[in-house]
């Protein structure tokens, strides 16, 4: 390529590094990738023929073919390797220089590394990115904080290549409509009709912590759907192509979202090599990267509630223990009940169950997100981060829209379930829940997560908890005092006395 200054240089040409910058390029931007596997770079170049976008064959030749300032991407594993790399690089690098960080690096870490490049005066973004290949490739929702003006510098990058969706739709769907657009659709600048899905969302780490919240949620409500599978296939006796006919109805009304979407289409799929479907041959231990893990950890040192998060994280851990699962499904006996009904007359529970759940899985993490806000001065705007996650993200679904618009409507909501069309949502499907988690009971299937949301329910809603007999319980040991419904300061009791 003749060309010498090119627009944004990308580090790690994985899947999502390598369809970002094709995705640029679709958008008429200059851009080059560099990779340490020189056949990633080659499968860039091929893929991005007739493109304005080419690699590098190491990252001096990247930074000397920027135009200045340099803007440089990263999207390399978090941790010691973005260490690594800004070790390379930023001595390459000149005063005013942006580095954005996109990997999902803990938001301690982005912290001290904003801290270290502005000693340097080079402007350092942490970036979340979700939306998987797809989305990178056709529309990606994009959480960027850090300094305004290196936000600034390559805001019409971002908004051209995020996610677009239709303003004010009750819909989980990007306007161009991923793989299906044509490419003048592509290319044509956004509309007043459209918004789309990235914006500053403020300085220090808040753009990591935003995605990390983003993946707690994603973990919740993957838990809950995994209940949901169990009860229908394990509790009802429904086979995959009737699964997946449930899910392709329910994504047709209010439940409407990504992950609704695709769990029909995992239904669906058959392996070729046993013919079997595929999802009844994968294995049942689920693995997880650790930004689930963060959220729940961060949820606990904020005080914040996380309920349907941390059920989600712990059934990932008892998954693993599978020798010991499949002795115990030997030797422990539990219930074996079944269903009484037609199994056809649980599914309506089953939909408003879940609907019920995945609005308050939402809420719990509006909620870590709005005391994060306060306690880290990120002074977030909560419909934005709602109106940013309507398309392109792994949670995106048509609800957020209900959540964009009561943050609108107000702006300082202490918890979403205070919302009055939402907590209507929520209420008028309680019941449904309810019959659930006690179904799933009676069966002896586990729904965690679906009882944790519950009881996050139920707790919000109760005027007084009984943990004043906890307050009780560690002043008698402890004499740790306590405090009283009648009076202020704290109290000790010898309760022995």
């Amino acid at each position: 390529m003749a060309l010498t200054h090119f627009d944004l240089g990308l580090v790690g040409l994985g899947v999502m590094g390598r369809n970002l910058l094709l995705n640029m390029a679709d958008h008429g931007f200059a851009v080059m990738g560099y990779d340490k596997d020189p056949a990633k770079g080659k499968a860039l170049e091929l893929e991005g023929t007739g493109k304005k976008v080419t690699s590098a064959i190491d990252l001096a030749t990247l930074v000397s073919r920027l135009k200045t300032p340099r803007a440089v991407l990263l999207l390399v594993p978090a941790g010691k390797v973005v260490d690594a790399v800004l070790g390379e690089l930023v001595p390459q690098l000149s005063r005013g220089d942006l580095v954005i960080d996109s990997g999902n690096s803990h938001f301690k870490d982005t912290e001290r590394r904003q801290k270290e490049m502005a000693e340097k005066d080079i402007f350092f973004l942490g970036m979340g990115i979700s939306g998987g290949e797809a989305g990178a490739r056709h529309g990606p929702s994009l959480m960027p904080g850090g300094p305004r003006a290196g936000y600034d510098r390559v805001r019409p990058i971002l908004e051209a290549v995020a996610a677009k969706v239709e303003s004010g739709a009750r819909s989980a769907e990007r306007v161009e409509g991923a793989l299906r657009a044509p490419r003048s659709a592509l290319l044509s600048p956004p509309s007043a009709l459209h918004s789309t899905c990235v914006a500053y969302l403020g300085h220090g780490a808040c753009g990591h912590y935003v995605k990390m919240v983003h993946n707690g949620i994603e973990y919740g409500l993957m838990q809950l759907l995994a209940e949901v599978y169990d009860l229908l296939q394990r509790g009802m006796g429904f086979c995959c192509p009737e699964m997946a006919e449930i899910f392709e109805q329910w994504d047709q009304g209010e439940l409407h979202s990504f992950l609704i979407e695709i769990t029909a289409k995992i239904f669906r799929k058959t392996d070729t090599k046993t013919g079997k479907f595929l999802v009844d041959v994968i294995s049942d231990v689920a693995r997880q990267k650790g930004t689930g893990k963060w959220t729940s950890q961060e949820a606990f040192d904020l005080q914040v509630p996380f309920l349907t998060g941390d059920a989600a994280v712990s059934m990932r851990d008892l998954s693993g223990q599978e020798e010991a699962r499949h002795a115990g499904s030997r030797t422990l006996l539990g219930a074996h009940n079944t269903f009484s009904n037609e199994p056809e007359a649980f599914l309506p529970h089953l939909e408003a169950a879940y609907h019920a759940a995945s609005v308050i899985t939402y809420d719990q993490g509006f909620a870590l997100l709005q005391a994060a806000s306060k306690t880290y001065g990120y002074d977030l705007d909560l419909a934005t981060v709602a109106r940013i996650w309507r398309g392109g993200c792994i949670i995106r679904a048509a609800v957020l829209e209900d959540i964009r618009h009561a943050f609108e409507l107000q702006p300082g909501l202490v918890n979403l379930m205070l919302d009055s069309r939402l907590a209507q949502a929520i209420t008028k499907r309680q019941r449904d829940l309810r019959f659930v988690v006690r179904t799933a009971i009676d069966l002896g299937i586990p729904v965690p997560a679906l009882a944790s949301t519950l009881a996050y329910f139920d707790g919000f809603r109760a005027a007084r908890l009984p943990t004043n007999l906890i307050q009780a319980q560690r002043d008698f040991f402890g004499a740790h005092t306590y405090e009283r419904i009648d009076e202020p300061g704290t109290f000790h009791t010898e309760w022995d006395a």
